[in-house]
């Protein structure tokens, strides 16, 4: 098992059709972009994959962005294949991007994840995250 930064240069027809396969199983309402939108420079987007045998088992990308409180990462998109869940593929993949956080001086770190996904919910926790007493609004333009 392997875990590799997806680059722009190494962006495949079946990487995009592999990544939208496992992103229809974290959020099948929704339609994924373009790898190539998303790895532009522009966008402070790091994005994992997991591999095994050349197939991508998992993903989950780390998003930067700078507020007047400091420097932010957003983690979006973990989902691990359905039929490769509880290998600790998940673990090895918020792992190295917690790795990158701390080599890039990120302040502050968080994740959003449904009440109803709790073997996530447990990896988080089991991480150091911890749930904030806040609100989360938020308002669609799609």
């Amino acid at each position: 098992m392997q875990i590799d930064i997806l680059k722009e240069e190494n962006l495949t027809p079946e990487i995009q059709t592999r990544v939208n396969q496992l992103f229809k199983q974290l959020a099948p309402h929704l339609r994924p972009l373009n790898l190539k939108q998303v790895l532009r420079d522009e966008n402070q987007v790091t994005i994992m994959l997991c591999k095994e045998n050349e197939q991508i088992l998992g993903m989950a990308s780390l998003c930067e962005y700078q507020a007047v409180s400091g420097k932010k990462g957003w983690i979006e998109d973990v989902v691990v294949d359905e039929n490769a869940r509880g290998k600790g593929i998940g673990r090895k993949l918020m792992e190295k991007l917690l790795e990158i956080s701390k080599d890039r001086a990120i302040a502050e770190v968080l994740l959003f994840t449904g009440h109803h996904r709790l073997p996530a919910m447990a990896l988080y926790e089991s991480l150091g995250f911890k749930l904030r007493k806040s609100g989360l609004y938020f308002i669609s333009n799609r």
